[in-house]
């Protein structure tokens, strides 16, 4: 019998050891994004695949995704028995089987919706072909589909017009707030505007926006009105966290780091690009979170009375509608909503940790 040599069993132990510790190292290494998907009870999922301390790795999956799948259940259950009682104009309201329901039709009109485009274009294409094999190239036209929206364009709308708004408050809120932060004097001069207008409501905005879009917008404009007026009225509301933010990160830039400047005789743009914004990126990035997150609620009511073809308009137009299924169709929409809003902020999030050392979530 062939004797093992001990030198042999230690080099297989060292290899086994080395190859766990590199799944450990992948594993941290993964747990960084797994954080900003909203997904961190992966982490100890694969710890504890992997034989990390099991019993340890097992009570931070009960917490960290045990826990909130109990509260989810215990919500739905509690959802479940208490809707039926509540009874309103248009009946009881809908428990989650009804949503679930009404997110299906919601599925099957877009399909159907689909269908008449495809159909549409291909009739269209079918005459038009025709006309040319006759020789009538001058009677061939190129229509747009004009069917009404589905509950898919509403939501593309709305994230559109969404970005639209926070694009401009960003371009407006950041420069200003740069220049706040690098001079008590500019700070002075802003203070009293951002104190009177950051409580204003979208509602109160709206008529003004309405007014001066209509005013001074050609109707045949790149924008529709209703997407100008709802995106303005974005801006509006969604710029005073960025503002505030960017100030606030500018302002606490080390003062020695601002001698170092002035010794080296940075001009105002190399001070900017090369000391101001790396040292302030974490706030600045905490207000465009905020700002993103403002604007996507300020959205909805703005959409609702503009009538810009969005979530805010489905939700209107389903609480006028009155119809048995308007209920459920609305809490649909609220659960888009939430589920969109979540993840703007987890990409905002993502983006944040591209560009910064930030801890924040």
């Amino acid at each position: 019998m062939t004797a093992i040599d001990p030198s042999e069993l230690d080099s297989t132990a060292e290899e086994r050891e080395a190859r766990r510790q590199r799944v450990f190292t992948r594993i941290n290494t993964a747990d960084k994004w797994f954080q900003v998907l909203g997904l961190a009870w992966l982490t100890p999922i694969l710890k504890a695949a992997a034989g990390d301390n099991p019993k340890a790795q097992g009570r931070e999956i009960w917490r960290l995704l045990g826990v909130p799948l109990l509260a989810i259940a215990l919500f739905l259950a509690a959802w479940s028995t208490l809707a039926p009682t509540v009874q309103t104009s248009l009946g009881a309201i809908p428990g989650p089987a009804q949503v679930w329901e009404q997110v299906g039709n919601l599925h099957a009109d877009a399909q159907r919706e689909a269908d008449k485009e495809v159909a549409f274009y291909e009739r269209q294409d079918a005459r038009n072909a025709k006309l040319i094999a006759d020789g009538q190239e001058d009677r061939v036209k190129e229509r747009v589909y004009t069917g009404k929206p589905t509950y898919y364009d509403q939501i593309w709308t709305s994230v559109k017009t969404v970005f639209f708004g926070f694009f401009l408050a960003s371009i407006i809120a950041i420069p200003l707030g740069i220049a706040a932060g690098l001079s008590a004097t500019v700070n002075a001069a802003i203070n009293p505007l951002i104190q009177i207008f950051k409580p204003v409501s979208p509602l109160a905005w709206l008529p003004i926006v309405t007014m001066i879009v209509s005013a001074t917008y050609a109707s045949d404009g790149f924008f529709a009105k209703s997407f100008l007026t709802s995106a303005i009225t974005v801006t509006l509301c969604s710029l005073w966290p960025t503002l505030i933010n960017t100030a606030l990160g500018v302002a606490s830039i080390d003062k020695d780091l601002v001698s170092v400047s002035k010794v080296l005789k940075m001009n105002t743009w190399t001070k900017i690009t090369k000391l101001v914004l790396p040292s302030s990126l974490p706030l600045i990035f905490t207000g465009l979170r905020l700002s993103l997150g403002v604007g996507w609620m300020v959205l909805i009511a703005a959409e609702m009375l503009a009538q810009n073809p969005g979530l805010g308009k489905f939700v209107w137009d389903e609480f006028q509608n009155g119809s048995s299924q308007s209920l459920a169709k609305i809490m649909v929409a609220v659960f888009t909503i939430g589920i969109i809003g979540f993840l703007l902020d987890r990409l905002m999030y993502a983006i944040q940790s591209m560009f910064t050392f930030s801890n924040n979530r």
